[in-house]
């Protein structure tokens, strides 16, 4: 028998190891998620469940993007923020006096002269096919991409007030919210490949500034056009996939949203597994541990890195789009930084970069107790004023609702300190298998 053949019999008769981590840390979860029931109620805790789901398909949006390839996106918010725009674009009825009005004709016109714009600036790009040199080529791109831009934004500037005056906002499409959720996901591919276009050639670091700031971009275009948002006034009620409150109370609908929920992270879960096992998944991993030799072997490196971004924007993009919905409400000012960028950081690194199971365990531990630190703070503080008053004759002070709403920001700044210094891998670490 060769030395070969018996490495592979040993490979095969090694027997596989008992999940005992994965069991312990998914029975204790368990444990703690019956508890909030009891304490907090059925309605009170799908709806914590339902936005826990949300944020685990942003944590593997980012799993995939920093577990798989180490690309670090610090603009999940803007991602999510585009997300949450196509849903309320799409599910909310029709402004059927606008599209009435010769103000649809206008803005339509608008849209068309920017479309040609861009046509224009990409044909002066693609000048070198006719022999032009290249600084001539680039010039002529840029100064015709100022004039484009500048004859658009005036030309947009004068329709849109009158909208706003008029009408508000342009409305929506009165389609179902699902059809927000799959262009809102694709928007933010669409988005995330421009993106990656320019900023993949950064190193890390740079990466993450670049995001940083383009998520502040998105946002704060999306909160300065009324008329395609409504801005600070803000759009509700966003309608439900599914039957909403209003039919049949607030525990049902909000259960019935979370196996919507809950099929949609089983079919992302999949599938990421299956591209994670694949030979694409193994050559993605391969770029990210050594660049070199990956490129070394014919590997188009650039593409393939454009590819793990733009996948997870996408996915961003969804999650963005069905918490969006769930919420009921389009708030430009909403999307904050530390809600929708770090706390999905802190999700990953808690469960384990790379590992899917771990970033579903990291975002539903995470959300738990980003929920719950609020209320078990205030019962704390209201403990121990009752215990002041009676024992030492304290004043109580009147403020503790904000004193515990920002005792979530130490809570979860402690946990993440406990991990990065006894589990800086995560607590379910990704599971890198060696062959031969």
């Amino acid at each position: 028998m060769s030395t070969q053949y018996k490495q592979r019999e040993d490979l095969v008769a090694t027997p596989s190891r008992f999940p005992l981590r994965e069991v312990a840390l998914f029975g204790a979860l368990l444990v703690a998620i019956l508890g909030v029931y009891a304490l907090m109620g059925a309605a009170y805790s799908t709806r914590m469940l339902v936005e826990a789901a949300c944020y685990a398909i942003l944590a593997l949006g980012l799993t995939i993007q920093w577990g798989y390839a180490g690309q670090f996106n610090a603009g999940v918010m803007g991602f999510v923020a585009l997300g949450g725009y196509c849903a309320m674009a799409f599910s909310m009825p029709v402004n059927a006096d606008f599209w009435a009005s010769p103000l649809s004709g206008e803005l339509g016109m608008v849209v068309l002269m920017a479309l040609g714009g861009v046509l224009v600036v990409v044909g002066a790009s693609r000048l070198h096919h006719l022999g032009v040199p290249r600084r001539l080529r680039t010039g002529l791109a840029v100064a015709l991409a100022l004039l484009f831009y500048l004859l658009v934004s005036a030309r947009l500037g004068v329709v849109t007030e009158r909208i706003e005056s008029q009408f508000g906002y342009i409305g929506g499409l009165g389609l179902p919210p699902w059809a927000g959720w799959i262009v809102g996901g694709a928007l933010a591919g669409v988005v995330g490949y421009f993106i990656g276009k320019v900023c993949l050639g950064l190193r890390s670091d740079y990466l993450a500034i670049a995001t940083l700031g383009i998520a502040e971009i998105i946002k704060a275009v999306l909160k300065n056009a009324d008329w395609l948002t409504r801005g600070t006034a803000t759009v509700s009620p966003l309608p439900w996939p599914v039957p909403g409150p209003e039919t049949v109370g607030f525990t049902l609908a909000r259960a019935f949203y979370l196996s919507v929920t809950a099929v949609m992270i089983a079919v992302i879960f999949f599938l990421l597994t299956r591209a994670y096992h694949a030979p694409w998944g193994r050559m993605i991993r391969a770029i990210r541990d050594n660049e070199i030799s990956s490129a070394a072997m014919g590997k188009d490196i650039n593409r393939r890195r454009l590819e793990i971004f733009v996948l997870g924007c996408i996915l961003m993009g969804i999650g963005g789009a069905t918490l969006g919905s769930f919420n009921g409400i389009f708030d430009p000012q909403g999307y904050l930084p530390l809600n929708h960028t770090f706390l999905v950081l802190v999700m990953v690194i808690l469960g384990g970069p790379g590992n899917n199971l771990g970033t579903l365990f990291g975002a539903l531990t995470v959300y738990l107790i980003w929920v719950m630190s609020e209320p078990l703070a205030l019962s704390v503080l209201e403990l121990v004023v009752a215990f002041g008053e009676g024992s030492f004759g304290w004043d109580a002070p009147t403020n503790l609702d904000s004193r515990a709403l920002q005792a979530r920001v130490f809570v979860i700044g402690l946990l993440i300190t406990l991990v990065l210094r006894f589990a800086p891998k995560g607590l379910l670490p990704e599971k890198v298998k060696h062959h031969g």
